[in-house]
């Protein structure tokens, strides 16, 4: 891996809502918004270069989500466009903690939330050390 990061962080990701991510008043169901958060987390580490699909194949290992924390501030409304952010805030042995957010493109804070990630070992279904040369040496900071 290179000595510089691939993608700055905070990374950020925009989504447009669409109405497969709202209710029937178009504003967005909750459970849309960890969707969200999913998908910044994973095209954050599509652009570090790590393949999740290689990385399951070659080691048996996967990324789950252990623990979640949500503040809903404000609804995020059919059409919007939405800015996801993915930042490192703790990386232990195996697991990694996120600070995320969503933003309107106006700036306004719609949520907050805390992400625990761990890796696991698919045919154990038990926690794994994060590979050591998985992650550039200062690309989570």
């Amino acid at each position: 891996m290179s000595d510089e990061p691939a993608v700055s962080l905070p990374f950020s990701w925009t989504i447009r809502v669409y109405w497969e991510d709202t209710d029937a008043g178009g504003v967005v169901y909750h459970a849309s918004y960890l969707r969200f958060l999913e998908r910044a987390r994973s095209e954050w580490l599509r652009g570090l270069g790590i393949d999740q699909v290689a990385l399951k194949q070659a080691t048996g290992l996967a990324f789950m989500v252990r623990d979640m924390q949500i503040d809903f501030l404000k609804p995020a409304l059919l059409d919007d466009e939405l800015s996801v952010t993915v930042e490192v805030k703790e990386q232990r042995a195996a697991s990694i903690l996120f600070a995320q957010a969503v933003t309107r493109a106006d700036g306004s804070c719609l949520i907050r939330a805390k992400v625990r990630v761990a890796c696991v070992d698919l045919g154990r279904m038990r926690p794994a050390l994060i590979p050591s040369d998985l992650f550039a040496a200062d690309s989570l900071s």
